[in-house]
């Protein structure tokens, strides 16, 4: 018998279709979620004009278990990520880095007919995670991509309580970078085009405030040890790359397309390093969630119905540059 669930899609000319997807009945340590709310994320805008479901920031509530579930039970809150699956056997799997396997499962390249703007989805009990009881399901659901792919940029440039973090945009992404760093006792340095937003980044836990456009240079006092690039497109790196501390870290975390072209005797000349990154791993987001539920930070969400005139009016907003700052879609019953 299996499940058939409500699943909204991308289409060929763009324009967001409402289908139905069809699972067979649970097995092994498979999951069924009644999902309650997904954030919206820019990726979603990229694949518009695929035949496959969208979203990837889901959140929901366990609805029935497979016959090899261990923790999970009907009733419980869960998440998931960018990555539904792994071999579980290679080096990468086993260190706790699964989303450089081979065999990885990630939303784009796998599980085409699943995704998060739906009002179920089957996914195994390992690639889920329980929310801490604190949080609720709306503030989560961001906190699923945007969330984890912060929280690991800043894991893997090996901040600490004295570093001094710059970060570059006040969106969907920036401004939950903020106030991770912030809550990690970093000194949070923001710089965004212009000085609208800056009442919002120093609410978050930004201690400087920098205004870039039509700036050819800026003069901030101490250098940065490491630079967050959160915007949706690539910055002026001649702006930048002289504020950076010797030994500091890089990172662009954004969607961008071309090279990245960066001025070369700087970088050689301070031992800078730039660092990719993308969603953490499954200890990073379990990691980024108990830091979250403790630490009170949630995004800002515009909610929206998770129906077709409420994804088509987030996504508008959404690609209009308007969103303040994460998009979320809500169930209907």
């Amino acid at each position: 018998m299996g499940f058939e669930f409500t699943v909204y899609k991308g289409s060929t000319d763009g324009k967001v279709l409402k289908s139905t997807t069809h699972k067979d009945d649970l097995k092994g340590d498979q999951v069924l979620v009644k999902v309650t709310h997904s954030g919206v994320c820019f990726t979603d805008v990229h694949y518009l004009h695929t035949d496959m479901v969208l979203g990837h920031e889901g959140v929901g509530i366990v609805q029935k278990v497979g016959p090899d579930v261990k923790d999970l039970k009907v009733g419980d809150s869960v998440g998931w990520s960018y990555q539904h699956d792994s071999c579980g056997r290679c080096n990468r799997c086993l260190s706790g880095w699964e989303t450089m396997c081979d065999e990885r499962k990630l939303f784009g390249f796998a599980d085409f007919d699943q995704g998060s703007f739906a009002t179920h989805a089957v996914w195994r009990e390992v690639f889920l995670f329980k929310l801490p009881p604190t949080m609720r399901n709306e503030d989560a659901a961001p906190l699923m991509c945007a969330g984890s792919t912060v929280f690991n940029a800043l894991r893997l440039a090996n901040v600490s309580p004295t570093s001094r973090v710059g970060i570059i945009g006040v969106g969907g992404l920036g401004h939950l970078a903020i106030q991770f760093a912030a809550k990690m006792g970093c000194e949070t340095v923001v710089f965004s085009g212009t000085e609208s937003k800056k009442p919002d980044a120093i609410s978050l836990g930004a201690k400087e405030f920098y205004a870039t456009k039509g700036v050819t240079s800026l003069d901030i006092g101490k250098p940065i040890d490491h630079l967050i690039v959160t915007t949706s497109s690539p910055p002026d790196w001649n702006l930048y790359i002289g504020l950076m501390a010797p030994c500091g870290s890089i990172s662009p975390i954004s969607v961008a397309e071309g090279d990245l072209v960066i001025p070369y005797m700087p970088l050689l000349l301070n031992t800078l390093r730039i660092q990719g990154g993308v969603n953490g791993g499954r200890v990073v987001n379990r990691e980024m969630l108990d830091f979250a539920a403790f630490h009170g930070i949630k995004p800002i969400n515009v909610l929206y119905p998770m129906n077709l005139d409420g994804i088509e009016r987030c996504l508008k907003t959404l690609t209009e540059g308007k969103m303040k700052y994460r998009g979320v879609l809500v169930a209907e019953n």
